[in-house]
């Protein structure tokens, strides 16, 4: 299926692409927005090299995972990395092997799932690029998350070796009622404007769940069989977005449900009060996570 939309952000990925400078950039957005597949499309899956990182997966896993992406992209297959220093030197070795002076597309997937506790992981990555990368003008790196807390925490609001280092990032939003109306005809899914509306209060404009639509059903047939069904492909999706988002995702969902409960809003107070907590700065990071992710909106 041809891409959908995302006019702008094609117009920023092809003048970082054209930049005759090198470029690291960050996409993000929340789960299922469609931030690889925009990524893979545009590119066309013309990379230099490409990884995605391993849910739920130890630093050894994720090591051996990147191992064999380094040798599916024409790394030696003799240079096993058994750190994070040594991948990333290893990723070096396979750009300063290229005789290339072409662009050269690196696109990091999920990066935020390669950053397993005392892996060290993210030190090696800002080596990687304060050291080496930013040096050359061949080089466009894209990473993107799922993770939004994690990629704005470590890579855009990061005060340490990564500080002021991002060259520019992309939030990959939802798509809008027009986009949604766009899709369906594209998929040939025959629907009203009224019944999109519909739609659209019901699963908002994330690409992947439009993607389940069936043709051969109707709107109410649709959100059964995907929502209610015994083996429906969004049954659990509740509890899988937020733990994709968040390590700890616990107060995330309480204060989701809370809300949920108030159409109106409530204030801060209100809302420290009704989950028996007191307002300091865990709520408040939580509260900022949740609005970064796009859940809430705070006035």
């Amino acid at each position: 299926m041809k891409m959908i939309g995302r006019e702008a952000e094609q117009k920023i990925l092809a003048d970082y692409y054209e930049s005759s400078r090198p470029e690291f950039v960050a996409v993000y957005g929340r789960r299922r927005v469609g931030k690889t597949f925009l990524i893979r499309e545009f590119f066309k899956n013309d990379f230099f090299f490409y990884v995605s990182g391993l849910a739920k997966s130890n630093a050894a896993e994720q090591l051996d995972n990147f191992n064999e992406a380094l040798i599916a992209y024409g790394a030696d297959a003799e240079m096993v990395s058994r750190n994070w220093q040594a991948a990333f030197r290893n990723l070096k070795g396979l750009i300063q092997q290229s005789r290339s002076t072409d662009r050269k597309v690196i696109f990091l997937d999920e990066l935020p799932w390669f950053d397993t506790p005392k892996s060290k992981f993210l030190s090696a990555f800002e080596h990687f690029w304060n050291e080496f990368a930013s040096s050359r003008p061949d080089i466009l790196l894209i990473v993107c998350g799922s993770a939004t807390s994690w990629i704005i925490k470590n890579l855009i609001n990061d005060r340490g070796g990564l500080h002021n280092r991002l060259t520019g990032h992309l939030s990959l939003e939802p798509f809008s009622l027009r986009e949604c109306e766009a899709y369906y005809k594209e998929a040939g899914i025959v629907m009203t404007r009224y019944s999109i509306a519909e739609a659209y209060m019901i699963f908002g404009g994330i690409p992947y769940y439009l993607s389940l639509m069936k043709r051969n059903l109707s709107l109410p047939q649709n959100v059964d069989a995907m929502c209610f069904a015994k083996n429906a492909e969004l049954r659990m999706e509740f509890a899988r977005l937020y733990s994709s988002l968040f390590v700890h995702s616990e107060l995330h969902i309480a204060i989701v449900r809370a809300l949920a409960e108030h159409a109106s809003g409530v204030t801060r107070d209100e809302l420290a009060r009704i989950l028996g907590l007191s307002d300091g700065g865990g709520f408040t990071k939580t509260l900022g996570e949740l609005e970064q992710c796009g859940f809430i909106r705070l006035k």
